[in-house]
């Protein structure tokens, strides 16, 4: 029989075994030591094994254990998905160890009812791989998103229902279409959800909705809608701007939704983070700033932004230095591919500027992935620090090729082709010309054509209100010989300069043609309703032009359109194209002669004015070198084949004088001589 002192001193381990079992939280710093497990309890909390992401204590917990969220967002629409793996684990080696991206609802459904989930739109498969990688997820499922991308992430074809729904709002058609969506996507990822055993640990509901509105009977009905898909566990959150006003605005009180803030880097950010606890019920305020910005949007005809890494990464320790969480914005920004990029105003719709094609950003993981950069090292070596792990080499930067001038081809004019980018059967007659979304052409291109009366002088043409850039054109009639019509001038919305339709000899009406370009729709602010077109009354000397047919314009497969086309090849000189105005398609082709060979590289269109670019049938974007900063398209190598690769470039306006492209190994955003001009 044991003595009375021995049983005491086991009674006492046993009692401390006791204690730290039943906190599996514990740690010696006093800032971590507390745990959810009595939250849980009180609340009836799942069974103590079950995976649980909660907040407490003004602390995120994992599992019941204390964790800081040190997270990127690097969104997969704006990657190659062969390319995925490789940007995530340039983030992994960062030391991030959660991911952050949007959905935008237009990539998932371009068309009402007709739901796209493969290839680049795939989020179920870049979401299990992120897990498989070792990350969380932060899930920002909109309806609205913002992100610099073509109308905030919704779909076009909202605006061409009548009557004109109201956006981001309690509207009741507007919200049928959100929940229609809502109920298609959010099943799809409630698998994915944390405690149902996947990497998503928050959803976000709506995006900075307190630099917009107040309208909060749509902020409960999207948190209504979140909690019917996925259930009660998940935590939900908005992003607002670290002020009174946006977040009295942008917040949902009452429904057990954690409110995080954002905020100008550099700015002190502790205030902010004691500002941010008033909109969180007591004990639910872990500091977090949804965005922390790595760098900055750059918009055509600006210099390409670009911020002090050093500051950046003193800024960032000044969050992490105290326990606070962050998510960089962006970690790797990638490219707006095709016609997604977006657009933003100013004081009116008409201070319009549009987004460049590259989404660098500046971030820490450039638009090719490239991290041997010091931004990426500073923050590395402050995360490294703070985050208590070991972090892994990055990967090396991935190999560039510079594949040098290639020489091109004008394969024929816009005009000669016309009839193979268009559809008689989907050509709309109006007496009024109608928006593009309206005739149902949601990006790139929509010809309006008219007549004139017979003119003995020039006239003067004038367009209100164009969204954002007509060409115009006259002819006497369409050359069957293969003519094309004369080009008059460029009416811009920022500008809405008159034009002067010089005397054109005519033994019958004129023809008039106004091709109009999308530039992408405005993403943020009170212009968001952006519809794209001729948006106002055409006049001539002051007569209103009536009776118009509107062609959608089709560039999805130059091949298609060239092969069911064939094109006699245009003989002209290089001194006629330094002049003409007139929108052509030239063709390119270089080789690569092995698949070692096949590797990232840069188109440089300086010398061009401005575009849209394909490779071997892929859009790749728009370029305006003209306006600058962005020279280079960047062309991944999966775009790319061993063999015969071909470039298609639709030029508005006249190429590079020499009929050369560059294919080279570095971007380059020193374009630009002109501004947007009123």
């Amino acid at each position: 029989m044991a003595s009375t002192t021995t049983v005491e001193l086991l009674l006492l381990v046993l009692l401390f075994l006791l204690l730290t079992a039943a906190a599996p939280g514990f740690s010696s710093s006093p800032e971590l030591s507390s745990s959810p497990r009595s939250f849980h309890r009180r609340h009836g909390s799942p069974a103590p094994n079950d995976r649980r992401f909660q907040i407490s204590d003004d602390m995120f917990w994992k599992d019941d254990r204390p964790f800081r969220i040190i997270g990127g967002d690097v969104h997969y629409f704006r990657v190659l998905p062969q390319y995925w793996r490789d940007r995530l684990l340039r983030a992994k080696a960062l030391g991030l160890n959660t991911i952050q991206t949007y959905v935008p609802w237009n990539l998932h459904e371009p068309e009402p009812n007709k739901w796209v989930f493969e290839g680049i739109a795939d989020i179920e498969a870049y979401l299990k791989l992120a897990q498989e990688l070792g990350f969380l997820v932060m899930l920002r499922a909109g309806p609205y998103i913002c992100a610099e991308w073509d109308l905030g992430g919704f779909p076009a074809w909202l605006l061409a229902i009548e009557p004109p729904l109201k956006l981001r709002s309690s509207d009741m058609t507007f919200l049928h279409y959100v929940e229609r969506w809502w109920a298609v996507f959010l099943p799809r990822i409630a698998p994915l959800l944390y405690q149902n055993g996947g990497p998503i640990i928050m959803v976000q509901v709506e995006n900075e909705f307190g630099s917009y509105g107040d309208d909060k009977a749509y902020l409960h009905h999207l948190v209504t809608l979140a909690r019917k898909h996925l259930g009660h566990d998940i935590i939900l959150y908005t992003t607002d701007g670290g002020s009174r006003e946006t977040l009295d605005k942008g917040t949902i009180p009452g429904e057990g939704v954690f409110s995080a803030v954002d905020f100008s880097t550099g700015e002190d950010p502790w205030p902010i983070f004691e500002l941010q606890k008033k909109y969180n019920a007591p004990g639910q305020s872990p500091p977090l700033s949804a965005e922390f910005y790595t760098g900055w949007l750059t918009h055509w005809g600006e210099q390409n932004t670009e911020t002090d890494a050093n500051r950046t990464a003193a800024a960032l320790e000044n969050i992490l230095s105290r326990n606070g969480s962050a998510v960089l914005y962006m970690a790797h920004g990638g490219t707006n591919f095709g016609f997604y990029s977006g657009a933003n105003t100013g004081q009116n719709e008409s201070d319009y500027k549009a987004d460049l094609t590259s989404y660098d950003y500046d971030a820490p993981i450039k638009e090719s992935g490239d991290v041997d950069n010091l931004k990426y090292k500073a923050l590395r070596r402050v995360i490294q620090e703070y985050s208590g792990v070991v972090l892994s080499l990055p990967p090396p930067d991935n190999g560039k090729k510079g594949y040098g001038l290639v020489t091109v081809r004008k394969i024929a004019s816009f005009f000669e082709v016309l009839d193979g980018m268009i559809n008689p059967r989907t050509a709309v007659e109006s007496e009024q010309p109608m928006a593009m979304e309206s005739v149902g052409q949601m990006f790139g291109f929509l010809l309006y054509v008219s007549e004139l009366p017979i003119m003995g002088t020039s006239s003067i043409l004038k367009i209100q209100k164009v969204h954002d850039r007509a060409q115009v054109f006259v002819s006497c009639t369409m050359d069957k010989n293969g003519g094309s019509p004369r080009h008059v001038g460029v009416i811009e919305r920022w500008s809405n300069r008159e034009l002067v339709i010089p005397k054109v000899s005519c033994s019958s009406n004129i023809s008039l043609f106004i091709l109009v370009e999308n530039l992408g729709r405005v993403n943020y602010g009170k212009y968001i309703f952006d519809r794209k077109g001729i948006l106002s009354n055409v006049t001539v000397d002051g007569a209103v032009i009536l009776g118009w047919k509107m062609y959608p314009i089709s560039l999805d497969i130059c091949s298609k359109l060239f092969n069911v086309n064939p094109i006699k090849q245009v003989s002209i000189s290089r001194t006629a194209e330094k002049i003409s105005a007139e929108p052509g398609f030239y063709e390119g082709r270089f080789y690569i002669d092995s698949i070692e060979q096949v590797k990232d590289t840069f188109i440089s269109f300086r010398g061009w004015n401005k575009g849209i670019a394909f490779v071997n049938n892929f859009n790749i974007g728009r370029f305006w070198p003209l306006f600058g900063p962005q020279c280079t398209l960047y062309v991944p190598a999966p775009i790319l084949r061993q063999g015969e690769n071909v470039v298609v470039i639709l030029e508005l306006h006249a190429p590079n004088p020499g009929l050369t492209i560059n294919l080279v190994k570095k971007p380059d955003f020193t374009c630009g001589s002109k501004q947007y001009q009123k």
